[in-house]
């Protein structure tokens, strides 16, 4: 079978009819939008904590004052860390999806999954990508001396829409091609062990089910409390 038979024929074309076939759909647009959801809680729960670091090295005035220096290695160790940390789900949520929609419902279904994830997931990165660089843009444009510039209302309502634009734009947005491709990857390596075990209900059952308990426990660990905590070392040493 070649050409022109694979779409007509009933076992390699896509009829998004089929129940199985249009839930295969509904999840592959709903994947690009929590991958980016999880990118964005990520960036914001690390920033909170760098921002109660740089709290802690400012407390005592020595700094403002120049006796001594802002000590940056507890900063880089946090987002190194929270990189590490809070990437592990979106990168599971990736590619374990495919693993999970192709064993659990088909490799029809697998197919309506790819189409729905490529059409969402270029669309939310040229959403996320435009309006984050929206929002940062007008907070350039306003601190050149438009609208009041620095220090006016405009100018902090830009900085409030900056601190969303900016994981949209540099987070969220760019990371949405790389979710695609490797998506796409994914499924094109599990396909043959998925129609391979097509009549073996038991046993792609079971790879659905260990796929989708790994994931739902990999989101659970990440919707916990704040990002991970560096204990940083005394400062005082690092006299000016």
């Amino acid at each position: 079978m070649s050409g022109s038979e694979l779409f007509t024929d009933p076992a390699t074309s896509i009829n998004v009819a089929d129940p199985l076939t249009f839930i295969g759909l509904l999840i592959g647009g709903s994947v690009a939008f929590m991958f980016s959801a999880l990118a964005i809680r990520a960036v914001g729960k690390t920033a909170g904590v760098v921002v109660e670091e740089v709290r802690r090295q400012f407390a005592d005035g020595k700094i403002m004052r120049g006796e001594k220096r802002p000590d940056y290695g507890p900063v880089i160790d946090i987002c190194t860390a929270a990189s590490l940390r809070e990437l592990a789900t979106p990168a599971l949520l990736a590619v374990l999806t495919p693993v999970i929609v192709g064993f659990g419902l088909g490799y029809l279904a697998l197919g309506g999954f790819l189409a729905a994830v490529i059409l969402t997931g270029q669309l939310m990165a040229n959403f996320l990508s435009n309006s984050g660089g929206a929002w940062d843009n007008a907070k350039k444009y306003i601190e050149e001396g438009h609208y009041g510039g620095k220090g006016s209302d405009a100018h902090k309502a830009a900085v409030i829409g900056d601190t969303v634009g900016d994981p949209f734009k540099d987070t969220a947005g760019p990371a949405l091609n790389p979710l695609i491709k490797v998506m796409n990857l994914v499924s094109l390596l599990v396909l043959p062990a998925v129609i391979g075990l097509r009549n073996n209900t038991g046993a792609r059952l079971t790879v659905a089910l260990v796929a989708l308990v790994v994931l739902g426990a990999a989101i659970l660990y990440a919707k916990r409390g704040t990002s991970v905590k560096v204990t940083p070392e005394p400062v005082s040493s690092q006299a000016a």
